[in-house]
């Protein structure tokens, strides 16, 4: 009979977690409950505990690879696309699991016994997750190794651990990336609008203060981009684009200054409705690009956000776009016409040359 063990109820919790992680090292199988149903997980160093999930997962199913963070998918699969990136990004933790292949024999994949390699890995493809629920990360983080997991029934694990009332189990979502392409190989939690609306490509122009250069930059490039797909400004959305800007330094709620919106207002672009926000570890992470202004700003970016898998850069790889602030209207001129002429080639860049 399994072990239970009630990670709300516990006086310690994290006593729960150092056991069940004792457990996972000596070969045990672990179930957690989680909001589609309990996942029982084995130590990916001991094949004979992971033999055990694929008894109880079925004959022939993947089993699935439990990853800490999006970060570590390319740990796995080297040459993940950058919509299967964008995707892991955006929807872990949570339920969705992602089928995935890219030369996954270059990856951690070569690091694991035969026998386990031949039970995570299918026809080249690897099914990967971030689990949602707290008490299964932190096993993660404490766990030595990779932690393989399957949907099954908790009763053929040695140690349960509960985690609170939970709703009625459904499936997680399982989408199979190949390349820039995705289905939905099983329909799950996550609809698959919810899914489509996590792939458009998000670029992000962060400047110091979010009033000048990169709103500017915001509203300029969403004319470069409506321009080159022949659509308004408003359908940007609707063809895979989102495209906002933020500040190192800003304020929220501020507009953008009087003289960058007569800049945009010549370009046919419109700034009347902006407003300041800060650059945030969340907003970071929905960044397929962070474009910065400056060297300094570069140089920030990489080290405070660039581990959650955007490619920071600079709008211009030449030299710094210098802060129009306090200046009168023929600087801001000057800026905008800098700008205007270096989102050409990053607009083409990002829709393929269209």
């Amino acid at each position: 009979m399994a072990e239970v063990l009630d990670w709300q109820r516990v006086a310690d919790p994290q006593a729960v977690v150092l056991y069940a992680v004792q457990s996972l090292r000596q070969g045990r199988t672990v179930a957690f409950a989680t909001e589609t149903g309990y996942a029982v997980t084995a130590s990916g160093l001991i094949p004979e505990a992971v033999r055990r999930l694929s008894v109880d997962a079925g004959k022939g199913e993947p089993l699935t690879l439990a990853l800490h963070s999006a970060a570590e998918a390319r740990d796995w699969v080297p040459a993940l696309s950058s919509l299967g990136r964008r995707l892991a990004r955006r929807l872990w933790p949570g339920p969705v699991t992602l089928l995935v292949g890219g030369d996954v024999e270059r990856g951690l994949l070569s690091r694991l016994p035969e026998e386990v390699t031949a039970r995570v890995c299918i026809q080249s493809m690897l099914s990967l997750t971030t689990p949602r629920q707290e008490a299964l990360r932190e096993v993660l983080r404490h766990l030595p190794g990779p932690l393989i997991m399957a949907a099954a029934n908790e009763a053929s694990a040695d140690v349960v651990v509960e985690d609170g009332p939970r709703s009625p189990a459904a499936p997680a979502t399982l989408i199979a990336v190949n390349g820039d392409s995705w289905q939905i190989v099983r329909p799950g939690i996550v609809s698959e609008e919810q899914v489509l609306r996590q792939t458009a490509c998000v670029v992000l122009f962060v400047c110091t203060g979010n009033t000048c250069r990169s709103p500017l930059a915001e509203a300029l490039f969403k004319k470069r981009l409506a321009d080159r797909l022949g659509c308004a400004i408003e359908e940007l959305p609707e063809r895979g684009y989102q495209v906002m800007s933020a500040g190192l330094s800003a304020a929220g709620g501020r507009p953008a200054a009087a003289e960058a919106e007569q800049v945009a207002r010549g370009y046919g672009a419109d700034l009347s409705a902006h407003r300041s926000q800060p650059l945030t570890l969340e907003l970071a992470a929905q960044a397929d690009l962070l474009v910065g202004m400056t060297q300094s700003h570069l140089r920030a970016l990489t080290d405070y956000f660039g581990h959650l898998g955007a490619s920071p850069r600079l709008l211009d790889p030449a030299g710094d776009i210098a802060d129009p602030i306090g200046g009168d209207q023929p600087v801001y001129d000057e800026c905008g016409q800098q700008i205007w002429e270096l989102l050409e080639s990053l607009a083409a860049e990002i829709t393929g040359n269209v």
